[in-house]
């Protein structure tokens, strides 16, 4: 349900952008992002670290678009999430117990701690892709780069993680079955 509410904010600011043009989509956006990441808060006291650089980067970079009357603030905010968060999976392997991704995926995997690193590398390394192919159709195909922004991003990130599955699948943990003894 979160990535779903994560996504809204998206979906309503392309189908603005293809309705009324970028400036019309970037309010939407900007709306839509404090609205739903408020109604999150409320109801869970508290917003993750993506949520929270997602917002912030969404007022400071939506509002630059706004106010200076230019795209190219908004073209940023993608690439910079994405980078944000190939850094921090990058960073956990020197900060913190664990892996990012082996405390995202730990209750899914069962595997030894070098496959993890793998894994989170490749994470890592994925994410700083796709932020670098979010700037460069931006900059490059202004005219795809909503497109690009909302289902490239998504269906590339749905392609790797597929990969990853069918690559990871013999890791796979055992489920317990409820109501055993």
């Amino acid at each position: 349900m979160k990535q779903f509410l994560d996504f809204v904010p998206l979906l309503l600011f392309f189908v603005t952008f293809k309705a009324l043009g970028i400036y019309a989509a970037t309010s939407i956006l900007l709306l839509s992002t404090v609205l739903i990441y408020a109604a999150i808060y409320w109801h869970s006291r508290k917003l993750d670290n993506t949520q929270l650089s997602t917002l912030v980067l969404t007022l400071v970079l939506g509002g630059l678009t706004l106010a200076l009357h230019s795209d190219t603030f908004i073209k940023w905010k993608a690439p910079i999430v994405s980078w944000i968060m190939a850094t921090t999976f990058l960073g956990s392997h020197f900060v913190g117990r664990q892996l990012l991704v082996q405390r995202l995926l730990g209750h899914v995997f069962t595997m030894p701690q070098n496959l993890w690193q793998r894994l989170n590398l490749s994470w890592a390394g994925f994410m700083a892709f796709l932020g670098g192919s979010n700037l460069f159709i931006a900059f490059h195909y202004p005219q795809h780069w909503v497109s690009f922004k909302v289902f490239g991003s998504l269906i590339l990130t749905l392609l790797f993680v597929a990969a990853q599955l069918w690559v990871l699948r013999p890791y796979l943990a055992p489920h317990q079955e409820q109501g055993e003894s």
